[in-house]
């Protein structure tokens, strides 16, 4: 059953966030992950917007997200993005 993960992130050095994306990307694509969205354009239906991007990845199964997440080379990447962002991460099983 297919996992996706689910990222609002607040970017508060863009420049310093490029070089998360690429460590992300290649970590993400590693483990067979797919970006179905990644900081596009965001409308707000009810409720507030954080102003934080979204990011939502698609993994094989949950088993796989939890070991993109663990993975030393994701762990590396998050050793870039939080001196440079504010991020809230959540996995959800599919359908």
């Amino acid at each position: 059953m297919p996992a996706y993960m689910i990222a609002r992130v607040k970017v508060h050095d863009p420049e310093g966030y490029e070089a998360y994306k690429t460590k992300a990307s290649a970590a993400i694509e590693a483990h067979g992950g797919r970006y179905l969205a990644r900081g596009g354009a965001l409308e707000v239906l009810e409720g507030e917007d954080s102003g934080a991007r979204l990011v939502i990845v698609e993994f094989a199964d949950m088993d796989t997200a939890r070991a993109f997440y663990n993975s030393d080379a994701y762990q590396e990447a998050v050793k870039i993005r939080q001196p440079v962002s504010e991020g809230n991460f959540i996995v959800v099983e599919g359908l």
